[in-house]
């Protein structure tokens, strides 16, 4: 190994550099990490990396995705309400059609003979319901006034009945008792009176009254007797005004019954003009039905015109012209592609922050493109759950598998002009829950 001259050593330490010891070893490079270039580049590098992950980390921390995830819509099978023969068909497979226009008519002559046969029964059940009527008002007119004079009859000998009856009541009641009380009185003083000149008589005969104080008693006894038989003959007509009130009732009532025959016989009269208005309720009555018949067969007509219920795309067409179709039967699939949204099966485990509401984005393969929705909502039970034979945790073969629950995400309104979803697309779904 070759030395370093003492003096080159002396003017390095002048200079202010490090003397190195030794020389490096012949055949040993110098480490690259010495490199300041190096090092800097390999910081720099770090630090770009901790940064690029740390936004990754930021960016899927509010972000829950999930592959299984299919565009789903409305599926509208079109078939057949009527038996007919196929005499046209203006459609072809996956055209797109508007709501309303006209897709399949139906040879319609059949229901057309139907219709008017229909239409001829209600003009034959109107002009029947007219004739029937025709009879009601001449047979009320002529009932009207005999209903009108029995019934005037018979309130008069109602009222006439009214008055009897209170007389009656009056007589039999008030003015007899207060007969009777009369006459009870005047027997009270009568015997009174009585009993006193009974008394008198024996101090008359002693001298210890007077004859003029005996003969006021005998006085008032006469007066009090005459009272009494005056109050008996008052009871006696009292009595007898009762009877005649009572006869004058009896007279009244049996008036009130002739006039009640009267009317129960003009009332009987008044029957023609109910069973005439029977007649004509029938008569109306068949109108009705006519009339639903023409609606019936209207609307058969109707459907021999095959119309698109809404927007949509025409698929799986089986229908020719002149194939005869059965009530029921599918003719094509209509499937409106302005109407479609996402389901999205989650994990279980992916759904705590989830919420209706949030924003979405959904990866469509067939284009390469992102459109935005929003969740709509989640399922009320997960998909094994909801499938045709669901699991049976009760048989003790169980292991714990993280459940899929079902999102519903609905496409924002543009999300059609960048791409056209067709039901049974897979897709890829991410929820933004922040």
């Amino acid at each position: 190994m070759p030395t370093r001259d003492p003096n080159l050593d002396e003017l390095e330490k002048e200079l202010g550099r490090e003397v190195p010891q030794s020389l490096p070893s012949e055949g040993k490079s110098p480490s690259r990490w010495a490199d300041p270039k190096v090092r800097w580049s390999a910081l720099g590098a770090a630090a770009v990396l901790a940064i690029l992950v740390g936004g990754l980390l930021a960016y899927y921390h509010d972000r829950v995705s999930t592959d299984d995830a299919q565009v789903d819509g409305h599926v509208v099978p079109i078939a057949s309400k009527i038996y007919g023969t196929v005499a046209e068909v203006l459609i072809k497979d996956n055209q797109q059609v508007k709501a309303g226009q006209v897709l399949v008519r139906i040879d319609p002559r059949d229901y057309q003979a139907r219709l008017d046969q229909a239409r001829a029964a209600l003009s034959l059940a109107e002009a029947q319901a007219r004739a029937a009527g025709v009879g009601i008002p001449l047979t009320q007119e002529t009932t009207a006034s005999g209903t009108s004079s029995a019934d005037a009859e018979l309130a008069s000998a109602q009222a006439n009945y009214d008055k009897a009856t209170f007389t009656y009541e009056r007589d039999s009641t008030a003015d007899l008792e207060y007969a009777r009380d009369n006459v009870a009185a005047a027997q009270a003083d009568n015997d009174r009176a009585q009993a006193d000149l009974t008394r008198m008589k024996p101090l008359l005969a002693k001298d210890e009254i007077s004859q003029q104080q005996f003969d006021s008693y005998q006085a008032a006894a006469r007066v009090a007797e005459s009272q009494l038989k005056a109050a008996s003959e008052k009871l006696n007509s009292a009595q007898k005004g009762a009877d005649i009130a009572r006869q004058s009732m009896l007279a009244a009532k049996a008036q009130v019954d002739q006039a009640r025959a009267a009317v129960a016989q003009a009332q009987a009269n008044n029957k023609q003009v109910t069973i005439h208005e029977a007649d004509q309720a029938s008569a109306e009555a068949a109108v009705a039905k006519a009339r639903a018949d023409v609606e019936a067969a209207d609307l058969d007509l109707s459907y021999a015109t095959i119309t698109a219920p809404s927007d949509g795309v025409v698929t799986r067409k089986s229908v020719e012209v002149g194939q005869i179709i059965q009530p029921g039967q599918g003719l094509f699939t209509l499937i409106p592609l302005n109407d479609v949204w996402v389901t999205a099966n989650f994990k279980e485990t992916q759904l705590a922050k989830v919420r209706p509401g949030q924003k979405a984005e959904i990866d469509v393969d067939m284009y390469g493109q992102t459109v935005t929705g929003y969740v709509d909502s989640i399922a009320s039970a997960t998909g094994a759950r909801l499938s045709l034979l669901p699991p049976e945790n009760a048989t003790g073969n169980y292991v714990k598998v993280v459940q899929r629950i079902p999102v519903k995400i609905l496409l924002d309104p543009d999300s059609s002009r960048k791409a056209i979803l067709r039901p049974g697309m897979n897709v890829e779904a991410t929820i933004i829950t922040k």
